[in-house]
């Protein structure tokens, strides 16, 4: 199985590039999604970061009111860490039971979409790792826009995150996201002729098709070797 690592930044277009795999056919196992889903009342999650932040986090309904937790963690450091910290363990595990589930079904490439992917050392199982990258007045001026905030509070939320510039260093491959619609979309296409290459030795090895064709060589080799004596 090819695991591939996509991330980017807040307003690189990420999820943008995100969809357009899934337009493609190309499973992706979304963070986001995970982090949402473990932070539902009642879970785990929830009961850790509600102890540790208060009942002033919640909205009426006991969720977690998002946009405030967001508020508070983007401009604190120390919070930021600590929520991270509190919910790492469940999100990984989510993030790992959505790759065995499309194992299971036999896909033989899937894309991990994970915002903090290097912060997290998640980058170490996939192979290529995608970035989603913009220049900074694009990025500041597009999360303004999207979030009606003032240039303030876009840069401190930018700021709380690993330099797009730093993580554009560490991939194998950019996906420049600063230009039209149009222009990602066939960058993408590119990008698709590349993941969807044949499975490398070990890559065949980890997925379903290649343990089923393992096992099977073994039995018949356990059976010929009987049928031998």
């Amino acid at each position: 199985m090819r695991i591939v690592g996509l991330t980017g930044g807040i307003s690189s277009g990420k999820s943008t590039v995100s969809n357009m795999f899934k337009a493609n056919d190309i499973p992706v196992v979304d963070a986001d999604v995970i982090a949402r889903d473990v932070l539902r009342r009642g879970t785990g999650g929830w009961k850790k970061v509600v102890k540790a932040f208060g009942n002033t986090i919640l909205l009426e309904n006991g969720e977690v009111n998002r946009a405030y937790l967001g508020q508070i963690v983007f401009s604190d450091p120390t919070k930021r860490q600590l929520l991270n910290r509190l919910l790492a363990p469940y999100i990984a595990f989510g993030i790992h039971w959505e790759i065995v589930k499309l194992w299971l079904k036999g896909y033989k490439v899937i894309v991990l979409d994970i915002p903090l992917l290097f912060e997290t050392k998640m980058n170490r199982m996939t192979k290529p790792v995608i970035v989603v990258w913009v220049d900074p007045s694009t990025q500041l001026q597009r999360l303004m826009a999207r979030d009606g905030i003032s240039e303030e509070q876009a840069l401190n939320r930018i700021n709380a995150q690993m330099p797009l510039d730093e993580k554009r260093e560490k991939a194998d491959i950019v996906i420049d996201n600063s230009d039209s619609l149009e222009e990602t979309k066939e960058r993408v296409c590119n990008v698709l002729i590349q993941i969807r290459k044949p499975l490398t030795w070990r890559e065949f090895v980890l997925s379903r098709d290649g343990v089923v064709c393992f096992l099977s060589s073994l039995i018949l080799g356990v059976a010929a070797y009987r049928y031998s004596k």
